[in-house]
Parts: structure tokens; sequence; C-alpha cells
């Protein structure tokens, strides 16, 4: 249950919403909801970037939005009120002098939380949203997966990751799920939901100063599109060893680097038309957003 009800008109609005384990940290939620949008009709939640710009990653989505009438969401974790990496991509889970918080206080339960505020505000009647993130939001989508039900995601998408959270309990949290309490029944959900990485393969800078250069990260490769490869591979193999049923996919987006733009028009096409566009098409004369 949401403290907070979502009834945004048509067109854009930025709505404020009040998450019940987190009061004193209010989000902004950028919408778009297509005049043609009935109750029925799909909802996408989307998950910014570092640069915690949800109306830009909002506006990405708008010329799908209308042209398969979909309601686009997207929570966006200010930097006032979600300072740094650890309040947004790895989700408020570890508190300073490192204890894990409640998982009630993790953050990666907001975008279900969005999605039954929409539902409470008469707009959608889907039980069910897509999910896609970018960059730092594709850090959070995957997260996400990895520590929650997936009750109220009918499609998971993490574009770009910077670096991944393994799926073994032998690392601890965030390189792996270690320490947090969860357990091989966790893991086995995660391994058969069938979440989706999407990786720019020209996302192969190793100097870009936002790229995650801790030690942790730099086991998993030199740049995020290697990284999204050692991490597809590292589960498969872990899924076998366990002898568990393993759904992800790993789909290369040719000629696109960084570019959150251009992975929003990917993972539109992929969803509501059956297909990745060629890079001329994803790529416009402005670079897409972090």
């Amino acid at each position: 249950m949401t403290t907070t009800t979502l009834r945004p008109d048509i067109g854009r609005s930025s709505l404020p919403f009040v998450d019940p384990h987190h009061p004193d940290r209010p989000i902004e939620v950028n919408v778009y909801r297509p005049a043609g949008h009935g109750p029925d009709d799909p909802v996408v939640i989307v998950q910014h970037g570092m640069l915690r710009n949800g109306d830009e990653y909002r506006d990405f989505w708008i010329p799908a939005a209308e042209k398969h009438r979909i309601l686009i969401a997207a929570p966006t974790f200010s930097d006032a009120h979600f300072p740094g990496p650890e309040s947004y991509n790895n989700g408020l889970v570890i508190q300073d002098g490192g204890s894990v918080r409640p998982v009630e206080k993790w953050l990666y339960g907001i975008p279900a939380r969005v999605l039954a505020a929409l539902q409470e505000g008469g707009v959608t009647r889907r039980a069910k949203a897509r999910l896609f993130g970018h960059s730092a939001g594709g850090q959070f989508a995957h997260r996400m997966l990895a520590t929650q039900d997936h009750g109220s995601f009918e499609a998971v998408i993490a574009g770009n990751p910077g670096w991944y959270t393994l799926p073994t309990l032998e690392r601890s949290f965030p390189e792996g799920l270690g320490g947090l309490g969860l357990d091989e029944t966790g893991m086995a959900r995660w391994f058969a939901y069938p979440m989706h990485i999407f990786a720019g393969d020209q996302d192969i800078s190793t100097d870009d100063p936002n790229l995650p250069a801790q030690a942790e990260a730099l086991r998993q490769g030199a740049h995020r599109y290697e990284r999204a490869q050692f991490v597809y591979d590292f589960a498969r193999r872990e899924a076998e060893r366990l002898g568990l049923p393993f759904r992800w996919k790993l789909i290369r987006v040719e000629g696109v680097g960084h570019d959150g733009a251009a992975m929003s028009r990917a993972a539109a096409a992929y969803w509501f038309e059956g297909r990745i566009p060629p890079a001329e098409e994803l790529i416009t004369a402005e670079v897409g957003a972090l």
C-alpha cells in the first residue's frame, strides 16, 4: 500500500510521491500519459541514470508512448534526498557503518509501489508493468530483481549498467548477495526471471569518469560491454552448477555506446515491435543522457 495516489493528466506531468518507508525523502514521478492510453494499455516504469534526470528519460519514451499507447512513469531520485550511488544504484541497502537496513527500507520496492499508486489513481488496471533502467538505472533494475518479489513486473530490461551484483551468496553486497539474509531460493527466482541485459557494443570506454572503477567492478571487465558478457556467463554457469532454470537474455545493441536515449528506443522497439532497430535509427544528432 502507498500513501500517495497518482492521477496524471494527459501529456507530461511531474507528480510528488511520498513513499511510506521514506517519508522524509520525497520522490518526483515524471509521467507521460498519451491521450489514447486506456486503463488496460501498457505501463512502462523508467529508471534514470546517474544524472537523476527522470524528466529526460520520460521524454526519451514519448514517441513510443504515442505510437503504442504506453503510460510512462519515471520515479526520480534526487541527489538532494538520495545522494551518491549507495542511495540510488545500491538501493539504500547498506547503512553507514556497514549494517544492513531492514528490507522494507530498500529502495528496490519503490517501483512496485509507484505502479500501485497509478492503479489507485484509476489510470491503469494493469496488474504488471514493464521496467527499463539505463546506466545507474540498469544497476537499480537488476538489483531490484535480485532482491524483490517479481509479481509487479511482466518484463525488465537493464541497459548498460556500469557493473553488476553477481548471483552468489559468497560475495558481499553489492558485489554479490551475501550478507543480506537471502538464500538460494531467492537466487533461483532471479535466475528463472526472463531478465534482459541490453549491452551497447560501443559502450567500451575504459576512461569514462563515470565508469565504476573499484576493484570489484574491474574484476568484471575493463568496460561496460565486457562486464555485461561477464555477468551473463557467470550467472549461466552458476545456474547450471546449482541445477536451476536460467531464463536471462543478453541482447547486443549494435553501434550504440553509453546513450540513454538510443537504448530507450531500442528497448521500446524490442518490447512493442519485436525488433532492435539499426544504429542509424537509434542514434540522433543529440547525444542521449547518462
